[in-house]
Formats: structure tokens, C-alpha cells, sequence
């Protein structure tokens, strides 16, 4: 969804894009898999349904924040999303024309080709100057495709919400 002076002017439907029955065929697959991970903790919540995506947790977006730093930890030794990622571009990505995006700690993002960050860019192209900041910057990750756009004149990799603050500070304060 876009907005300007707070009316609501373009919007996309995940659901309408893909349409149910093919929606239900990727939801029952992702569920399937997700049940039969072998990994340490399970909590619920395993696909939360966004307008223009899906997000996908293996662990479940219900686990505490000690769960979550638990299951980051794993996954970066055992490559959890990114091999379910892999599994799902196989079977879903050209056949549905889907992208996989591995963000934060514990779920990618599904979403059409093209409805990846950049999407917004067709919103501000009046102007000259676009800083975009963002943690996930290298391939695969959920920055990449923004941070690496020709329209983002100002790209910046920031690794906290801190270092995000203290980039706008030099930035903007600094002048």
C-alpha cells in the first residue's frame, strides 16, 4: 500500500496475485515441510499472511526473544531457511513467479518478482536525492535488490538501529 497526506493511492493483494487455489497449494507445501524440520523448538505461528507477501518462520513468529536469538544462532549453523528457501524456489519460483527474501532472525519473506523493496521506488521518483538504509544488503538477503538499485542514490549498510541513528546524524545534522 502507498499513501500521500494520509489517503491510501496504490495497493497490491498477495492473495489476488496468486488466487486461492494456487495461495493454498504454497501454504499446504511450506506447512508440510516445516512440520517434518527436525530443528530444537517449534512455536506457532509459522506463516503470517502480509498483503503483498508472505512471512515465513520455521521456528513460528510466537517464540520469546531468547527463542529467537536461539534459533538465529542454529540457522546460522545450519542453514535452516536457507535450504528451505532453496527447496521452495525450486518448486514454487518460476512455476508461481515467486521471490525468497532471508531477513531478520527468523523467517524470509514470498513475494512476486518485482514487489521486492524496489516497488516503492516508483513512488519517489520525483526526487533526486534517495538514501536507503538497511541490514541485509548481500545477495539473498532482503535489502539486496533496493541497495543495490541504480534509483538509490545514497545506499548505506548499517548493521543496528544505533549505527542507522548515528549514519542520519552524520548525515543530515552534520550539515
Amino acid at each position: 500500500m502507498a499513501f500521500h497526506n494520509g489517503k491510501q493511492f496504490h495497493a497490491q493483494s498477495f492473495k489476488d496475485y496468486l488466487g486461492e487455489d494456487r495461495l493454498k497449494e504454497f501454504i499446504n507445501f511450506t506447512l508440510h515441510y516445516i512440520a517434518d524440520l527436525d530443528i530444537p523448538k517449534k512455536r506457532g505461528t509459522f506463516i503470517e499472511f502480509r498483503m503483498g507477501m508472505l512471512n515465513v518462520s520455521p521456528i513460528g513468529r510466537n517464540c520469546s526473544h531468547e527463542e529467537r536469538n536461539e534459533f538465529e544462532k542454529y540457522d546460522k549453523e545450519h542453514g535452516v531457511r536457507a535450504k528451505m528457501v532453496k527447496v521452495l524456489e525450486e518448486k514454487f519460483g518460476d512455476k508461481f513467479n515467486l521471490k525468497f527474501s532471508i531477513g531478520g532472525q527468523i523467517s524470509f519473506d514470498v513475494f512476486p518478482k518485482g514487489w521486492d523493496k524496489t516497488y516503492a521506488l516508483q513512488h519517489v521518483s520525483q526526487f533526486t536525492e534517495i538514501h536507503f538504509f538497511g541490514d541485509k544488503t548481500m545477495p539473498g538477503g532482503n535489502d539486496y535488490e533496493i541497495y543495490t538499485s541504480p534509483k538509490v542514490t545514497h545506499p548505506h549498510h548499517v548493521n543496528s538501529p544505533a549505527d542507522t541513528l548515528r549514519l542520519l546524524n552524520e548525515i543530515w545534522l552534520s550539515k
